[in-house]
Formats: structure tokens, C-alpha cells, sequence
């Protein structure tokens, strides 16, 4: 999906969010359909939860594209392994969440393998090199991108207490598409054949993408599924070079790394914590 959107060039980051999701719906409706569940995937108890998260998404989602139009793939694709990190700093801030020391280190960490990424871009290290502003600009969406993503997992996390996964899916992507049309007066452009074909394919992905993720995310735990959406830095660092010509830097690598193995690691302890107290619910029983 990331792929597509870049390859159609310089669109308008409102335009892009439109097509990825309005296009993302099909795929979404026909997995419904052929389970029998379409009748009652729109109905819910919590508009304005999911307006909520619409808003946010929607945000996230111009930024992380914005990004991505400006940025070589593979530091963009990075710069977005930042949300994990940022989703134990805000659980702790808007939650009330008990973040322990192993976590906050685990934080801190991976913040700074996201100053090592951005750096070049920001010019920190080359004194007297100066890259374009487009860059600077896309290094400022990618961050926050990965801030309103976090914001919007935990306005999820809040959803899936009441509400299936297909209504909170279809819901998105269906405010996705009509928010995104508000960003028609600051300028959507005429568009070739070609980027007609690579947006409304990456509509497609995105739509696929989400329902093969909620797939393996219902057969096992978060712990066993989540390193595994990693990969997506090898194949942003293969497709990149092949397709684009992006050639990862050292700090990309070495940043990238950091980021990820500090995500693992919360990944990983979060799965210690929940065996922990699910440990402890079975040997205090329900009068505990």
C-alpha cells in the first residue's frame, strides 16, 4: 500500500487519504458478506467514540502519507515504528496506566533510534548541508503521524470494549472517505490514468491489509503477531531500492534497529505483565 501511494507521486495528502479509503471498503463489505455479517456490521452504541477515532485517523493518516510523498520509503516506513513507543507514553498520560521503569527505559531508547533516523534530515549532523524543506517537512509529518496513530490504537483500545472489529473498521474507513473530501478546497489535482490505478490499488491493499491483520490478530496473541509487522521495514528497505532508488542510510539502519528491538521489547513485556495478572486473577479467584 505504502508502495503504491509513493509511486503515484506528489498527490495532496487529503486526496490519497480518500482513495486508500474509500477503495478499502470492497474488499472489507465482500469479507463480510461472504461471512454473513454484513447486516449488522454498521450498527453500534458509540457514534461519537467512533467519530472521535475517525477524526484522529484521518489525521494520522494525511501526515503519515504527507511523509511518505517526501521521504525515501524505507525512513518513512521506519519513522512510523515510532507509535508503539508513543502509545505507552500517552496510556501512562491519558489512561492512568502503571508504566514501570523497564518500559520508560524501553521508551527512551527507542526515541532516541528516532532522533538517530531523523537526523540527516534535520541537518544536525552536516554542518553547512542543508536538504530541502520537503524533507525537514516530511521527517515533522512522519512524527506526527506516529503521535495521532498512537492517540487513535488507544480511542481503539477504548472501541473494542463494545465494539466488533468490522463495525469499528467499516465505521473509519467510511469517515475516512467523507472527511477527506473536506480537503477539497486546498487543492486536489487532476490525476494521470496511472495514478487513478496506483491509488485505487492501494485503496485495495489497505482494505486487505486490514482484514488479514484482524484475521491474525484474533488467532493468536499481540505478542506473537506484532514483530512480525516489522518486516515491513525489510521490504520498504528491498522495494525501495529496486523501485525507487532509495538507498538506506547508516543512520536509517542503525536508528531503525534500535526503534524496533525497543518495540519488541515492550511487546514482549506487556505480554509478561498480562501473564502476570491473569496468574494472579486464577490463583485469587473471583473474590480477589
Amino acid at each position: 500500500m505504502s508502495s503504491l501511494i509513493k509511486a503515484a507521486g506528489t498527490v495532496p495528502a487529503g486526496q490519497i487519504v480518500f482513495f486508500r479509503s474509500f477503495f478499502a471498503i470492497f474488499p472489507i463489505l465482500l469479507f463480510l458478506g461472504l461471512k454473513g455479517e454484513l447486516g449488522t456490521a454498521f450498527a453500534t452504541k458509540r457514534p461519537l467514540g467512533h467519530v472521535a477515532r475517525g477524526v484522529i485517523g484521518v489525521c494520522s493518516m494525511g501526515l503519515t502519507f504527507t511523509a511518505l510523498t517526501r521521504l525515501p520509503l524505507p525512513d518513512a516506513i521506519t519513522l512510523n515504528y515510532a507509535q508503539p513507543l508513543l502509545v505507552v507514553v500517552f496510556s501512562s498520560i491519558f489512561l492512568g496506566e502503571a508504566i514501570r521503569i523497564y518500559r520508560w527505559s524501553a521508551v527512551a531508547v527507542g526515541l532516541v533510534g528516532v532522533v538517530i533516523i531523523a537526523w540527516p534530515e534535520l541537518t544536525l549532523l552536516t554542518s553547512g548541508s542543508a536538504l530541502g524543506e520537503e524533507e525537514v517537512f516530511g521527517v515533522a509529518a512522519a512524527l506526527a503521524g506516529a503521535c495521532t496513530s498512537a492517540v487513535a490504537a488507544i480511542l481503539v483500545r477504548a472501541l473494542v470494549h463494545s465494539e466488533r472489529t468490522a463495525t469499528i473498521v467499516l465505521w473509519f474507513s467510511l469517515m475516512a472517505s467523507v472527511l477527506s473530501l473536506l480537503s477539497i478546497p486546498f487543492g486536489w489535482q487532476a490525476l494521470s490514468f496511472q495514478q487513478y490505478a496506483l491509488l485505487i490499488s492501494s485503496g485495495f491493499c489497505g482494505g486487505l491489509g486490514q482484514i488479514l491483520m484482524t484475521s491474525a490478530y484474533r488467532h493468536a496473541e499481540v505478542s506473537v503477531v506484532a514483530p512480525f509487522e516489522y518486516v515491513s521495514m525489510v521490504l520498504a528497505i528491498v522495494v525501495g531500492f529496486f523501485a525507487f532508488g532509495d538507498v538506506p542510510t547508516l543512520y536509517m539502519l542503525v536508528g531503525g534497529l534500535i526503534v524496533v528491538g525497543a518495540g519488541l521489547f515492550i511487546i514482549l513485556r506487556e505480554r509478561q505483565l498480562g501473564l502476570e495478572r491473569a496468574s494472579v486473577r486464577k490463583v485469587t479467584g473471583p473474590q480477589g
